[in-house]
């Protein structure tokens, strides 16, 4: 059976974000395993339940689903910015599936983002609605995908086939080494993470790292001593295996 989204399950419906909804809400409870813990299945919440709409069963873990047509961009539209926020710093907000699809519904992607690769500085503020919008003054965030590093984009789904529920398993309990109860530092670390990822050999010298200084200035502005952060977060890369200590300075990337 190919991985398509059945429209015949949303017949009744009139807006096409509405026949979005049921169709990938309903592909993805037959099909979709609890990438947590290994439970062959998930569980659809009722309709009005805000940000969850799946659940595992076994492990009680919560994930919402976001949909996309095509390709994904730098930025992914979620919802009330104070909410996202206040679910962030609690700890509170579920995992994100995302599942792109193609103009004949076929489903190309799904990718779990696990909770704990969340930071404020990953969610963008948005202008609020003008006073003549029917929900004025509302505010509403984007998620900055750029800013999570790579390790936190499991594919579910990769080229229209489905990996193995071992191999998803395994790729979460690998990138659940790199969770952060600290908030504020939880940004940091994957930005460092980020330049870490983006030095192309395995190999690399706290000189490699130091050339990012500038950007990672800009996106901690009210950071004087980047240096010395950056030190702290690749010791913290150290601690979860990310990368391994050689010698005095010089470091090596860890398989994750």
């Amino acid at each position: 059976m190919g991985l398509y989204l059945d429209e015949s399950l949303a017949a009744s419906y009139s807006s096409r974000s509405q026949k979005i909804r049921i169709m990938t809400e309903t592909w993805l409870a037959g099909r979709m395993f609890c990438p947590c813990c290994g439970h062959d299945s998930l569980t659809k919440l009722p309709n009005n339940r805000p940000v969850a709409d799946m659940r595992c069963d076994a492990c009680g873990e919560i994930f919402e689903l976001k949909s996309k047509a095509g390709r994904l961009g730098k930025k992914i539209a979620a919802g009330a910015y104070g909410a996202m926020i206040e679910r962030i710093q609690s700890n509170s907000n579920p995992h994100l599936l995302i599942l792109q699809y193609a103009l004949n519904l076929a489903v190309t992607a799904l990718t779990l983002v696990p909770k704990f690769f969340f930071a404020p500085a990953a969610i963008e503020k948005r202008r609020p609605l003008a006073a003549t919008a029917r929900r004025a003054g509302w505010t509403g965030c984007n998620i900055l995908y750029e800013r999570i590093p790579p390790q936190g984009k499991i594919p579910v789904v990769l080229d229209g086939r489905f990996r193995t529920a071992a191999e998803v398993r395994a790729s979460y309990v690998q990138a659940a080494r790199l969770t952060s109860e600290n908030i504020d530092d939880r940004g940091w670390l994957f930005d460092v993470l980020n330049c870490v990822n983006e030095i192309a050999e395995d190999e690399f010298a706290l000189e490699d790292l130091y050339r990012f200084e500038a950007r990672l200035q800009r996106l901690h502005a009210n950071n004087r001593n980047v240096r010395a952060k950056i030190r702290q977060q690749l010791q913290s890369l150290r601690d979860r295996g990310v990368v391994e200590f050689l010698e005095r300075g010089h470091y090596r990337k860890s398989a994750l």
